[in-house]
């Protein structure tokens, strides 16, 4: 890397949008240095997908002295969650999720990078391609139920784009993911150029059915997972025997959608992309005369010194809390309230979404069915929203979506709760394998100003940049889908 030269672009963070916006700007001709703050790994060797839990010393999980903190902590205690814990290592609560082991160079060690605040689970991956690696790999098109809020029901603010605006790269996004999916032609969850859906297994048959008679859908999970092949030589497309319900994400043949082998693989192909991980961001650098950015100040999180990176535009993608941490650090005399601030709302009104509320059914019909093969898939059903649509509910605002599914998995569900020993409990957990069937529920939380995040004016981090500090929770009511 040559830093005495000015790159046409700095990309910092190569996650999603850092990977799409140095791919889309090296395939027209830019020279682009792409920032990333954590390290290049072989994830191949992290994921491992067609490991079968036997091949593993403890079936997947993390070792002796690692601890995915639990839904109840997040809760009950304070950030820092890693301080004081007995626990070597500290991962997110992802990390608790099965084949945990598979994440833990993923993850962010919680003890390494720590957070203040008030309550929140905040999940970070630091590595090049950032949470593409492990994402849930759901990918849903907003709606102008979402672009324009406001107009349906009064709250907030509408974006200045509709639908319409966006649908054209809506659709090019498609063609690098490769999406799976069904068309249900739903005004508030549009349809996606589908590639191949993956079957819906018997129980969820069922429940699509009994459904549509209620005026609801349940459609096959539209998954950034490509059935069908794309054209990118660093991706395979799905067969459908992977671990895919089996750990909290990712695929070593590359048929989920990642930054690395989708964006930032190809970008380095065009000979116009540098990049270098380990580099951790913390100013944006601008122009004394004129006040615009002319680069980025970074540190070697290896041997701790300064650099600095010089580009005629800077593109900051660094994660939705980190990207406003950064711009809030850039602090100088013609932005004395951090780059991009003069509002004074950068970090304010954070949307996270409601995640969590969930339920599980026997279907009675199945029980004793044949067993088939349902495992493997990237996902099995998705219900849209249906609230708030025509109707007006009465008490609150806005939607919410459920995700599930159904069908046999290599451990069968029920076989922690299933009564008996011995013979007759291994005929009961048979029995029953493929009779249930579950969903949990996602809702929207509402922009607020009082919802933000914002710098810790004593903590700092290893690297001395002050902590992220999570803010203003407020009515618990209101944090939801509630005006």
């Amino acid at each position: 890397m040559d830093l005495s030269r000015t790159y046409d672009a700095v990309v910092v963070g190569s996650g999603a949008a850092g990977g799409m916006a140095a791919h889309v700007l090296t395939s027209q001709g830019m020279q682009v240095l792409l920032l990333e703050a954590g390290k290049k790994i072989d994830i191949n060797q992290e994921l491992r997908s067609m490991e079968w839990p036997y091949d593993h010393p403890r079936r997947g999980e993390m070792p002796p002295g690692s601890h995915a903190i639990r839904h109840n902590e997040y809760t009950i205690r304070q950030p820092p969650y890693a301080k004081k814990t007995a626990f070597k290592h500290v991962y997110s609560y992802v990390g608790g999720w099965g084949g945990s082991d598979y994440v833990k160079n993923i993850l962010v060690d919680e003890k390494d990078h720590p957070y203040t605040g008030t309550k929140y689970a905040w999940v970070r991956a630091r590595l090049l391609g950032g949470k593409t690696n492990i994402w849930g790999r759901l990918a849903l098109r907003l709606s102008d139920y979402d672009f324009k809020g406001k107009t349906h029901d009064g709250y907030g603010e509408d974006w200045p784009i509709s639908y319409a605006d966006i649908q054209p790269y809506y659709d090019k996004v498609d063609l690098y993911l490769g999406i799976s999916g069904y068309k249900e032609n739903l005004p508030q969850l549009p349809d996606s150029l589908f590639q191949r859906h993956n079957k819906l297994t018997a129980s969820e048959v069922m429940l699509r059915k009994s459904l549509k008679q209620m005026g609801r859908t349940a459609t096959p999970y539209r998954a950034g997972v490509t059935t069908d092949g794309v054209k990118n030589k660093y991706r395979s497309k799905c067969f459908g025997r992977g671990a895919c319900s089996r750990r909290p994400g990712g695929c070593d043949i590359h048929a989920a959608f990642d930054s690395p082998t989708g964006l930032i693989y190809p970008a380095m192909d065009t000979g116009n992309l540098t990049l270098r991980t380990n580099s951790i961001a913390h100013e944006v650098l601008v122009d004394p005369n004129t006040g615009k950015a002319r680069g980025v100040s970074f540190v070697d999180s290896q041997n701790h010194r300064t650099y600095e990176a010089k580009a005629k535009v800077v593109i900051v993608a660094a994660s939705t809390l980190e990207s406003a941490r950064l711009l809030l650090l850039s602090k100088s005399r013609q932005h004395p309230n951090g780059i991009g601030n003069s509002s004074g709302h950068v970090g304010h009104n954070f949307c996270e979404h409601v995640m969590g509320p969930g339920a599980t059914g026997l279907v009675k019909e199945l029980v004793g069915r044949v067993p088939t093969l349902d495992d493997g898939k990237p996902g099995g059903f998705y219900v849209p929203r249906f609230r708030n649509l025509a109707d007006k509910q009465p008490g609150f605002i806005r939607g919410y979506g459920f995700e599930g599914g159904g069908g046999f998995n290599i451990f069968p569900d029920g076989a922690w709760d299933a009564p008996g020993f011995g013979g007759q409990f291994k005929k009961t957990v048979r029995e029953h394998a493929g009779a249930f069937i579950s969903m949990g529920g996602f809702g929207e939380v509402l922009a607020r100003y009082e919802n933000y995040m914002d710098l810790d004016p004593t903590e700092k981090d290893r690297w001395g940049r002050h902590r992220g500090r999570r803010r203003g929770q407020g009515d618990p009511h209101r944090r939801m889908v509630h005006p």
